[in-house]
Protein backbone atom coordinates (compact mmCIF):
# COMPACT_ATOMS: atom_id res chain seq x y z
CA UNK A 1 0.00 0.00 0.00
CA UNK A 2 1.29 3.46 -0.90
CA UNK A 3 0.96 6.10 1.79
CA UNK A 4 -1.35 8.94 0.88
CA UNK A 5 0.47 12.25 0.33
CA UNK A 6 -0.55 15.28 2.37
CA UNK A 7 -3.12 16.77 0.04
CA UNK A 8 -6.66 17.95 0.58
CA UNK A 9 -9.21 15.31 -0.55
CA UNK A 10 -10.64 16.55 -3.83
CA UNK A 11 -13.35 15.35 -6.19
CA UNK A 12 -14.28 16.48 -9.67
CA UNK A 13 -17.17 18.46 -8.19
CA UNK A 14 -14.54 20.89 -6.89
CA UNK A 15 -13.08 21.46 -10.34
CA UNK A 16 -13.96 24.47 -12.51
CA UNK A 17 -15.91 23.87 -15.68
CA UNK A 18 -13.78 24.92 -18.68
CA UNK A 19 -15.34 26.82 -21.53
CA UNK A 20 -15.77 24.43 -24.44
CA UNK A 21 -17.47 25.08 -27.77
CA UNK A 22 -19.06 21.65 -28.06
CA UNK A 23 -21.71 19.50 -26.43
CA UNK A 24 -20.32 17.25 -23.71
CA UNK A 25 -21.04 13.52 -23.58
CA UNK A 26 -23.44 12.29 -20.89
CA UNK A 27 -21.25 11.54 -17.89
CA UNK A 28 -21.27 11.30 -14.10
CA UNK A 29 -18.37 13.75 -14.11
CA UNK A 30 -19.59 16.90 -12.40
CA UNK A 31 -18.33 20.11 -13.98
CA UNK A 32 -15.95 18.28 -16.30
CA UNK A 33 -17.30 18.01 -19.89
CA UNK A 34 -15.71 15.18 -21.80
CA UNK A 35 -13.83 15.28 -25.07
CA UNK A 36 -15.60 14.96 -28.40
CA UNK A 37 -17.20 11.54 -29.07
CA UNK A 38 -15.59 11.66 -32.52
CA UNK A 39 -12.09 11.22 -31.08
CA UNK A 40 -12.61 7.48 -30.69
CA UNK A 41 -15.32 4.94 -31.14
CA UNK A 42 -15.94 1.22 -31.29
CA UNK A 43 -14.15 1.16 -34.66
CA UNK A 44 -11.02 3.00 -33.47
CA UNK A 45 -7.89 1.98 -35.35
CA UNK A 46 -5.21 2.78 -32.78
CA UNK A 47 -4.84 2.75 -29.01
CA UNK A 48 -4.77 6.39 -27.85
CA UNK A 49 -1.50 7.90 -26.64
CA UNK A 50 -1.90 10.37 -23.76
CA UNK A 51 0.70 12.83 -22.51
CA UNK A 52 0.09 12.63 -18.77
CA UNK A 53 2.89 14.97 -17.71
CA UNK A 54 0.48 17.63 -16.29
CA UNK A 55 -1.16 14.91 -14.18
CA UNK A 56 2.17 13.53 -12.98
CA UNK A 57 3.40 16.99 -12.02
CA UNK A 58 0.24 18.38 -10.40
CA UNK A 59 -1.93 15.56 -9.02
CA UNK A 60 -0.45 15.83 -5.50
CA UNK A 61 -0.51 19.65 -5.51
CA UNK A 62 -3.24 21.10 -3.24
CA UNK A 63 -3.71 23.85 -5.85
CA UNK A 64 -4.22 21.44 -8.74
CA UNK A 65 -7.95 22.23 -9.14
CA UNK A 66 -7.25 25.20 -11.38
CA UNK A 67 -4.70 23.53 -13.63
CA UNK A 68 -6.21 23.40 -17.12
CA UNK A 69 -3.57 20.99 -18.40
CA UNK A 70 -4.41 18.48 -15.69
CA UNK A 71 -8.14 18.75 -16.43
CA UNK A 72 -7.43 18.05 -20.10
CA UNK A 73 -5.57 14.87 -19.14
CA UNK A 74 -8.48 13.78 -16.92
CA UNK A 75 -10.85 14.20 -19.88
CA UNK A 76 -8.57 12.21 -22.17
CA UNK A 77 -8.27 9.39 -19.62
CA UNK A 78 -12.05 9.33 -19.31
CA UNK A 79 -12.51 9.17 -23.09
CA UNK A 80 -9.88 6.47 -23.52
CA UNK A 81 -11.34 4.25 -20.81
CA UNK A 82 -14.88 4.62 -22.15
CA UNK A 83 -14.19 4.36 -25.88
CA UNK A 84 -11.04 2.26 -26.28
CA UNK A 85 -10.52 0.48 -22.98
CA UNK A 86 -6.74 0.89 -23.26
CA UNK A 87 -4.25 3.72 -23.60
CA UNK A 88 -0.53 4.35 -23.92
CA UNK A 89 1.10 7.08 -21.85
CA UNK A 90 4.04 9.40 -22.34
CA UNK A 91 5.34 12.13 -20.07
CA UNK A 92 5.20 9.58 -17.23
CA UNK A 93 8.43 10.72 -15.59
CA UNK A 94 10.23 7.35 -15.59
CA UNK A 95 13.60 7.92 -17.22
CA UNK A 96 14.58 6.30 -20.49
CA UNK A 97 17.98 5.20 -19.06
CA UNK A 98 16.20 3.33 -16.26
CA UNK A 99 13.79 1.60 -18.66
CA UNK A 100 16.74 0.63 -20.86
CA UNK A 101 18.57 -0.75 -17.83
CA UNK A 102 15.53 -2.83 -16.85
CA UNK A 103 15.29 -4.26 -20.38
CA UNK A 104 19.01 -5.01 -20.41
CA UNK A 105 19.08 -6.79 -17.06
CA UNK A 106 15.98 -8.79 -18.00
CA UNK A 107 17.58 -9.82 -21.29
CA UNK A 108 20.70 -10.95 -19.42
CA UNK A 109 18.58 -13.14 -17.14
CA UNK A 110 16.84 -14.84 -20.05
CA UNK A 111 20.25 -15.55 -21.61
CA UNK A 112 21.36 -17.51 -18.53
CA UNK A 113 21.61 -21.33 -18.62
CA UNK A 114 18.29 -23.08 -18.09
CA UNK A 115 19.33 -24.57 -14.73
CA UNK A 116 20.17 -21.10 -13.41
CA UNK A 117 16.78 -19.70 -14.43
CA UNK A 118 14.99 -22.65 -12.86
CA UNK A 119 16.37 -21.69 -9.44
CA UNK A 120 13.47 -19.22 -9.24
CA UNK A 121 10.90 -21.36 -11.08
CA UNK A 122 7.23 -20.64 -10.58
CA UNK A 123 5.45 -23.05 -8.22
CA UNK A 124 2.22 -23.10 -6.17
CA UNK A 125 4.42 -22.72 -3.08
CA UNK A 126 5.73 -19.38 -4.40
CA UNK A 127 2.21 -18.09 -4.97
CA UNK A 128 2.81 -18.55 -8.72
CA UNK A 129 5.62 -16.00 -8.71
CA UNK A 130 8.91 -16.57 -10.46
CA UNK A 131 10.24 -18.00 -13.71
CA UNK A 132 7.96 -19.63 -16.28
CA UNK A 133 9.55 -21.77 -18.99
CA UNK A 134 8.85 -21.55 -22.71
CA UNK A 135 5.53 -23.25 -23.47
CA UNK A 136 4.25 -23.36 -19.88
CA UNK A 137 1.87 -20.46 -20.38
CA UNK A 138 -1.14 -21.34 -22.52
CA UNK A 139 -3.25 -18.92 -24.56
CA UNK A 140 -6.38 -20.08 -26.38
CA UNK A 141 -5.36 -23.70 -25.89
CA UNK A 142 -1.88 -23.27 -27.37
CA UNK A 143 1.44 -23.09 -25.51
CA UNK A 144 3.04 -19.66 -25.72
CA UNK A 145 6.54 -19.65 -27.16
CA UNK A 146 7.96 -17.25 -24.63
CA UNK A 147 9.46 -17.39 -21.16
CA UNK A 148 8.64 -15.00 -18.35
CA UNK A 149 9.12 -13.87 -14.78
CA UNK A 150 5.94 -13.02 -12.85
CA UNK A 151 6.08 -10.62 -9.91
CA UNK A 152 3.02 -9.82 -7.79
CA UNK A 153 2.12 -7.90 -4.67
CA UNK A 154 3.74 -9.77 -1.75
CA UNK A 155 1.03 -11.28 0.48
CA UNK A 156 1.70 -12.43 4.02
CA UNK A 157 0.16 -15.78 5.09
CA UNK A 158 -3.33 -15.35 6.49
CA UNK A 159 -3.62 -11.68 5.60
CA UNK A 160 -6.75 -12.12 3.48
CA UNK A 161 -7.99 -15.49 4.73
CA UNK A 162 -8.50 -18.65 2.71
CA UNK A 163 -9.50 -16.85 -0.49
CA UNK A 164 -6.00 -15.43 -1.01
CA UNK A 165 -4.03 -18.54 0.02
CA UNK A 166 -3.05 -19.47 -3.58
CA UNK A 167 -1.42 -16.04 -4.00
CA UNK A 168 0.41 -15.87 -0.67
CA UNK A 169 4.16 -15.43 -0.93
CA UNK A 170 6.99 -13.09 -1.89
CA UNK A 171 8.66 -12.43 -5.21
CA UNK A 172 11.59 -14.59 -6.28
CA UNK A 173 14.75 -12.82 -7.42
CA UNK A 174 17.68 -14.41 -9.27
CA UNK A 175 21.27 -14.32 -8.02
CA UNK A 176 22.37 -13.17 -11.47
CA UNK A 177 22.51 -10.50 -12.72
CA UNK A 178 23.53 -9.27 -9.28
CA UNK A 179 21.68 -5.94 -9.62
CA UNK A 180 18.41 -7.54 -10.79
CA UNK A 181 16.63 -7.38 -7.42
CA UNK A 182 17.52 -3.80 -6.48
CA UNK A 183 16.85 -2.49 -9.99
CA UNK A 184 13.45 -4.16 -10.31
CA UNK A 185 12.37 -3.17 -6.80
CA UNK A 186 13.11 0.46 -7.66
CA UNK A 187 11.33 0.17 -11.02
CA UNK A 188 8.28 -1.42 -9.40
CA UNK A 189 8.15 1.37 -6.81
CA UNK A 190 8.15 4.01 -9.55
CA UNK A 191 5.47 2.16 -11.53
CA UNK A 192 3.26 1.85 -8.47
CA UNK A 193 3.49 5.58 -7.82
CA UNK A 194 2.76 6.29 -11.48
CA UNK A 195 -0.27 3.98 -11.30
CA UNK A 196 -1.46 5.81 -8.19
CA UNK A 197 -1.33 9.13 -10.04
CA UNK A 198 -3.16 7.75 -13.08
CA UNK A 199 -5.85 6.21 -10.88
CA UNK A 200 -6.28 9.55 -9.11
CA UNK A 201 -6.96 11.10 -12.50
CA UNK A 202 -9.51 8.38 -13.27
CA UNK A 203 -11.11 8.91 -9.85
CA UNK A 204 -11.58 12.59 -10.69
CA UNK A 205 -13.15 11.65 -14.02
CA UNK A 206 -15.67 9.48 -12.16
CA UNK A 207 -16.52 12.21 -9.67
CA UNK A 208 -15.07 10.09 -6.87
CA UNK A 209 -12.75 11.08 -4.01
CA UNK A 210 -9.16 11.51 -5.12
CA UNK A 211 -8.01 8.45 -3.14
CA UNK A 212 -10.93 6.20 -4.13
CA UNK A 213 -8.62 3.53 -5.54
CA UNK A 214 -6.03 3.58 -2.75
CA UNK A 215 -5.37 1.54 0.37
CA UNK A 216 -8.18 0.15 2.46
CA UNK A 217 -10.72 2.30 0.60
CA UNK A 218 -10.20 0.08 -2.46
CA UNK A 219 -9.37 -3.13 -0.62
CA UNK A 220 -5.60 -2.75 -1.23
CA UNK A 221 -4.52 -2.67 -4.85
CA UNK A 222 -2.92 -5.84 -6.28
CA UNK A 223 -0.19 -5.18 -8.82
CA UNK A 224 1.31 -7.50 -11.44
CA UNK A 225 4.61 -7.18 -13.30
CA UNK A 226 5.39 -9.70 -16.05
CA UNK A 227 8.79 -9.73 -17.76
CA UNK A 228 8.71 -11.62 -21.07
CA UNK A 229 11.48 -13.03 -23.22
CA UNK A 230 11.00 -14.39 -26.75
CA UNK A 231 13.64 -16.93 -27.83
CA UNK A 232 15.19 -16.19 -31.21
CA UNK A 233 14.27 -19.00 -33.61
CA UNK A 234 13.01 -19.15 -37.18
CA UNK A 235 11.23 -22.41 -36.34
CA UNK A 236 9.06 -21.08 -33.52
CA UNK A 237 5.80 -19.39 -34.60
CA UNK A 238 4.93 -16.40 -32.45
CA UNK A 239 1.32 -15.62 -31.57
CA UNK A 240 0.29 -11.98 -31.43
CA UNK A 241 0.83 -10.71 -27.88
CA UNK A 242 -2.37 -10.62 -25.84
CA UNK A 243 -3.10 -9.88 -22.21
CA UNK A 244 -4.60 -12.50 -19.95
CA UNK A 245 -8.31 -12.82 -20.62
CA UNK A 246 -8.19 -11.41 -24.15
Amino acid sequence: MIADPAVTPLTSSHLPSPSLSRTPNPSPVSGLPLASPNIMGSDFKAIPLIDISPLVEKIDDPAMAGDEGLLDVVRMLDDACREAGFFYVKGHGISEPLMTEVRDVTRKFFQLPREEKLKIKMTPQSGYRGYQRVGENVTKGKPDMHEAIDCYTPIEPGRYGDLAKPMEGSNLWPDYPSNFNALLENYISLLRDLSRKIMRGIALALGAPLDAFEGGVAGDAFWVLRLIGYPVSDDIPQEERTDIGW
